[in-house]
């Protein structure tokens, strides 16, 4: 960058403090360098708080740490682990790094990352075995590094500070980037002077330069082949702060992302303006408010005797349940060894053992040379808990809830606190658990009317313009919900159109015109969680209830036709992968048939699904081969500690050899085993101008149900509310 740029870029200074303070979070572990470059051209790694060694030092790992954000370190510094699935603390980070700057992989070489250091958790057999006040298991580190284009796998040993398993992966694809990864990149085009008068002749100044790093896929194409590549587009940022609605439509750059160099750069869009960006900020500060418009009043949720939940480190306990609650780098939320007292016995009984997201797959359907590749893997490619924001008291969460912090590592392993990551809640929105009236025939005059509260687990991760919001909640029937919210701000493409009247064949916009000169691109979500479920126990099997039409025999009763439920065990794997289908309709139940209720039914637990969508795309595309775990919504596949991660553990330009559907055609037994539910959330999302500027929330779910897990209901004896227990409140009078 030449120093005209930079004095250009400088000048800019009051701007840049602005923007940092819309991503909520200072900029203090960057060296002046990274902060100038990170302020201007990424709406990313402004989003993180981190620690940082010395950037001078060629091994990191030998420097010690320096804490940038003293306040947030000094509420972790001395954190310990109290249960076996508690997350790696900073003493721990602190000791990997000891360990790892004496091997001779990373004193041998300047060049890796640390892409993934997380608690290595013990084997599921111990963990349950475990129980509280007894000595903690063995606490063991799993490192994924890249070094000089190859990916290792290490254990390290926290009790003998030694390393204890090294491999090197046969898999295609590379691991997950860190956050460090993707800054670098945004630097690269700076210093080529070709990509800087591209921007130029587009009317855009450096200084208004926003620029974001784009998971390039896999096509199988010779430039792809051994070099771990990454797309970069940029937007204008000139007169709003929502620059993602002025794009610099038809500019992409490929970027070698070890070598840090530019491979090639693309211009298809000289002829397609910047759009002007009038009324796209969506801030509330520069708001326009319509006086005649009635704004609703603000409300909250009291609890004058204070919250009914309590979290002991990761332990939450709440109502009837007992979880433990743990944030995660790729995952984001992870609840372990969730538990149900049983109302007549007391009993803690489990239902599940480990629930997470597994992956995310946002394909968009243009495919033009500047969006084919745009097939996005938002946990394996870019860390869905590395882009959980902090959470937003009063908006994001109501003023009863509780915050947990995440601590991660940064790319050199560098422990580095990720603030106000998840929120604890109960959640009460006027709906009923359940009740009777006897209506006044009988005489009976009798109501019965219970309360529903529910306790909420929640993150909102910022990836880029999407934000998700994921929900874990927990209701006293026994039912868990995970739903999953949409919002944030569409991708959007630049184009030549101010007017559908201009358009000659719509089929070829790809999406929607939103605004002059902006185009909603049309694409899918689809979120696939991992469930290990473990119904009273470890021994499970998954059973189709089909709904069948039965007709009936001549002379047997006035009715042509019932339904009736047609029960199948799924053996193996095949049998149960299942595309759901409205007019087959059928229960999906995972059951414990060695234990059985009073009656002789089979405890269990029911999948239902909520609204969600099926991938169109051919199974032969190369995007769909990689995210091959939506070819179905559901899926059983028996434990196996490695397989977690449905796209595979490396997504990174992966080519689909190592994915959900890979492991599931194996076809292994899965009755009366230790198995796993996988289930896939989707949305199909045709843009509409109610999307723009900024998207209101669109959100689906599933839930988890008991079903003949408990002898009658289980919330038959829960209390209704009684003026006494509550503060004055009194709703406006009706008409």
């Amino acid at each position: 960058m030449d120093a005209r740029n930079l004095l250009v870029l400088l000048s800019f200074g009051i701007t840049l403090v602005l923007l940092v303070t819309w991503f909520h979070l200072p900029l203090l572990s960057l060296t002046n360098k990274e902060a100038l470059n990170c302020n201007i051209y990424s709406g990313w790694c402004t989003s993180k708080n981190r620690f940082h060694s010395s950037s001078s030092d060629p091994n990191p790992i030998n420097k010690p740490t320096t804490f940038s954000n003293h306040h947030q370190q000094l509420k972790h510094e001395f954190d310990v682990p109290r249960h076996p699935l508690d997350p790696l603390t900073i003493q721990e980070f602190n000791e990997v790094r000891a360990v790892l700057s004496t091997h001779p992989l990373f004193k041998s070489s300047n060049s890796y990352t640390l892409n993934s250091l997380v608690l290595e958790e013990p084997d599921k057999e111990l963990v349950l075995k475990w129980k509280k006040g007894q000595p903690l298991l063995p606490r063991k580190a799993s490192i994924v590094a890249l070094v000089k284009g190859v990916t290792h796998t290490l254990t390290v040993d926290l009790n003998t500070n030694q390393i204890t398993n090294h491999e090197t992966s046969p898999a295609a694809g590379y691991p997950t980037m860190t956050i460090e990864e993707m800054m670098s990149v945004l630097d690269v085009p700076l210093k080529n002077n070709e990509f800087n008068n591209t921007i130029t002749k587009h009317g855009v100044d450096l200084a208004d330069l926003v620029c974001l790093p784009l998971s390039s896929g896999w096509y199988g194409t010779p430039v792809e082949e051994n070099i771990r590549l990454i797309k970069v587009q940029c937007y204008s940022r000139k007169g709003s702060v929502n620059f993602y609605m002025k794009p610099i439509e038809g500019v992409t750059v490929l970027v070698d992302m070890d070598k840090k160099e530019v491979v090639s750069i693309t211009d298809n869009g000289q002829n397609i303006p910047i759009a002007n960006g009038v009324d796209t900020d969506y801030r509330y500060s520069v708001q326009k408010l319509n006086k005649e418009l009635k704004l609703i009043n603000p409300i909250s949720l009291e609890q004058p005797k204070g919250p009914s939940f309590t979290v002991d480190g990761h332990i939450v306990k709440w109502a009837n349940w007992e979880f433990h609650l743990k944030p995660d780098p790729r995952a984001g939320i992870i609840i372990s060894q969730a538990k149900v007292r049983d109302p007549d016995t007391s009993e803690l009984r489990s239902v599940i053992y480990k629930g997470f997201t597994s992956e995310l797959f946002v394909p968009y359907m243009d495919p033009t040379d500047g969006w084919y590749f745009k097939t996005y893997m938002d946990a394996g490619e870019y860390g869905f808990g590395l882009q959980a924001m902090p959470l937003d008291p009063l908006n994001d969460c109501p003023r009863n809830a509780y915050y947990m912090d995440g601590v991660f590592a940064s790319a050199d392993g560098t422990p580095f606190i990720q603030p106000n990551m998840i929120c604890i809640f109960e959640s009460y929105a006027g709906d009923i658990a359940w009740r009777h009236a006897e209506c006044p025939i009988t005489d009976m005059r009798v109501t019965e009317v219970r309360p529903k509260v529910t306790l909420v687990v929640r993150m909102a991760a910022a990836v880029a313009n999407y934000d998700y919001i994921m929900d874990w909640e927990f209701q006293t029937d026994g039912l868990i919900r995970s739903k999953v919210g949409l919002s944030g701000i569409l991708m959007v493409k630049g184009t030549t159109y101010e007017n559908m009247n201009q358009v000659p064949d719509q089929e070829y916009l790809y999406g929607t015109l939103l605004s002059e000169n902006i185009i909603g691109v049309i694409h899918d979500h689809f979120i696939t969680y991992y469930l290990d479920m473990d119904v009273d126990g470890s021994d499970n099997s998954f059973v189709k209830v089909n709904i069948k039409r039965q007709e009936t025999s001549p002379g047997e009763s006035p009715r042509k036709s019932y339904l009736k439920a047609v029960r199948k065990v799924a053996k193996t794997e095949k049998d149960a992968q299942i595309k759901l289908q409205l007019y087959d309709p059928s229960e999906f139940h995972v059951v414990n048939s060695l234990k059985k209720t009073k009656v002789g039914n089979p405890v269990g637990y029911k999948l239902v699904p909520g609204a969600t969508a099926a991938s169109l795309l051919d199974p032969e595309d190369p995007p769909q081969k990689r995210a091959a775990f939506t070819n179905n919504q559901i899926w059983v596949t028996p434990y196996n500690k490695s397989e977690q991660w449905a796209g595979g553990l490396l997504v990174y330009q992966s080519q689909g050899d190592d994915t959900l559907q890979v492991w599931s055609n194996r076809d292994r037994p899965i009755e009366n085993k230790d198995i796993v539910l996988w289930y896939t959330v989707g949305f199909h999302h045709v843009p509409c101008q109610e999307d723009y500027p900024i998207m209101p929330t669109v959100s689906s779910s599933f839930d988890l149900k008991p079903v003949n897990f408990f002898e009658r209901n289980p919330i038959l004896r829960m209390p209704p509310n009684f003026k006494d227990d509550l503060p004055v409140c009194k709703a406006q009078d009706s008409a």
